[in-house]
């Protein structure tokens, strides 16, 4: 069995709004998650993320804390998965779609209360979304 490991960013800005990535591969139809991707060699999960988030959005982006480990296998493959969840901040950049990739249709700030009437890839990552409202 191989084993996958990886890293997501979660960003939330002062109104609420998460930003999502609309993806999926090439002439399939895309669905709404949080920028995120595989671990590169002698990267630190902290730095995959950062490098994620800034490849699928254009943005940087400064990963504060982990907010949760997801792990599990992907049934039809022998592979196994573990993605971290790390919260980040926006530190400059722009959001920008990268010209030529297939995967990725679409980068915006969707409003945290309207996520459940969104197409989204991993619906049980609405919880953990929720819990960075802020006040």
């Amino acid at each position: 069995m191989s084993n996958w490991k990886g890293a997501a960013g979660v960003c939330v800005n002062e109104k609420n709004e998460v930003l999502l990535v609309l993806q999926g591969p090439p002439g399939e139809e895309k669905k709404w998650g949080v920028p995120s991707g595989g671990q590169e060699a002698g990267e630190a999960l902290q730095e995959s993320c950062e490098r994620e988030f800034a490849e699928e959005t254009g943005l940087t982006v400064r990963a504060l804390e982990e907010l949760m480990v997801k792990s599990g296998t992907y049934e039809d493959a022998a592979v196994s998965f573990e993605l971290h969840y790390f919260e980040v901040e926006v530190t400059g950049g722009e959001i920008t779609l990268l010209e030529g990739d297939e995967w990725i249709a679409e980068v915006a700030w969707k409003p945290i209360s309207e996520l459940s009437e969104l197409d989204l890839a991993y619906p049980d990552d609405i919880p953990l979304i929720q819990s960075l409202v802020k006040n």
